[in-house]
């Protein structure tokens, strides 16, 4: 990867001589020389050149000095470092130019084989900060994408070589569908109902962290949250009914020829699931998700629930009738179900 530098010196014979010694590694396309008279020009060219890596600056100069260069180049390229060339190599003005921001100092006469390797020196170092600074941000762009819980998974130290692997776990999962949403796509701008997509799907996920769940995925116009831990069906069941209460007490949303009223179905279920990834490797393409029927029985009562509903299973209300509120829907066949279920909904 070439190495762009500026040379910042009021000696003419400077650029011929930089250009004599370093003439290998321009013609290889290592190294890239920009020159400037002083401290003026050189600010002219740090903001022509934001891919500048190194800047190597003489003390005294014209216009502006080497000393005060260091000041303005932090300004413009927080990331660029610079380096003193000067023969006034004196404690104070190392100490001076250390002090001001400079990455080291070079004495004239200048040694160029120590230059080279100082400039190759602070060249590792901008590039260790620029990678330092994409993995930020690639990071911050993941936050989006992965909930908080899946990051942390994907710090083990053992999460690369078992990307397969899987555990069984224990969890309550949730299906919330906000109801006749597919509707509004029809009649609305896209970007219109994104946002309005993206203001529900915010609600319903802080109340999903409150209740330390997790977002698994979104799909369409609707939300699959999972919830593990000692007290993970409670969390759920109370992470349900404060979304719902929500909705329910939500505004219609008035648009020119028609008025949407929100209201959330839900489908609630807990019980022995797989934890893992599914996908692929070779295509390097991965869903941190839980299958199983648990799973499958949650989402199918999700459909069959109606606006305003929070429906569950027989089993889940003897588990948590103590706490909360049923009422008993009655029998249904769910999809690849061979025996119909009692189906309950939670009121509160």
């Amino acid at each position: 990867m070439m190495a762009k530098i500026l040379v910042v010196d009021d000696e003419a014979d400077l650029e011929m001589l930089i250009k004599q010694k370093f003439r290998k590694k321009i013609r290889e396309n290592a190294y890239e020389f920009l020159f400037a008279r002083n401290g003026v020009d050189a600010m002219v060219k740090v903001k022509e050149n934001p891919d500048l890596d190194i800047v190597l600056s003489d003390i005294n100069m014209p216009e502006m000095d080497g000393l005060t260069l260091l000041t303005k180049i932090p300004e413009e390229n927080p990331i660029l470092k610079s380096v003193i060339v000067s023969a006034y190599g004196d404690m104070e003005n190392i100490r001076t130019a250390m002090n001001r921001g400079a990455f080291d100092f070079v004495c004239k006469p200048v040694n160029f084989e120590d230059l080279e390797l100082t400039m190759e020196k602070t060249v590792q170092h901008v590039n260790q900060l620029r990678q330092t600074i994409k993995a930020i941000k690639e990071n911050n762009i993941l936050k989006m994408y992965v909930d908080e819980n899946v990051l942390n998974f994907m710090t083990h130290q053992e999460f690369e070589n078992s990307l397969l692997a899987n555990e069984t776990i224990e969890a309550t999962v949730l299906y919330i569908d906000i109801c006749g949403f597919t509707g509004i796509t029809e009649k609305v701008p896209a970007n219109t109902v994104i946002t309005i997509l993206n203001k529900f799907f915010d609600l319903m996920v802080k109340e999903i962290i409150a209740q330390n769940g997790y977002i698994d995925k979104f799909m369409g116009d609707a939300v699959m949250a999972v919830f593990r831990g000692k007290y993970h069906l409670d969390q759920a069941i109370d992470a349900a009914l404060a979304v719902r209460s929500y909705f329910d007490a939500a505004e219609e949303i008035k648009f020119e020829d028609f008025v949407f009223k929100p209201f959330v179905s839900i489908g609630l279920n807990a019980g022995e699931m797989v934890s893992g990834n599914i996908g692929s490797v070779s295509l390097r393409r991965l869903d941190y998700t839980v299958i199983g029927d648990a799973v499958n029985v949650a989402q199918r009562l999700q459909s069959i629930a109606k606006p305003g509903q929070i429906v569950t299973t027989k089993h889940i209300y003897q588990k948590a009738k103590e706490s909360f509120s049923f009422r008993e829907i009655g029998e249904v066949s769910l999809k690849n179900k061979a025996q119909p279920l009692t189906i309950y909904e939670v009121l509160a």
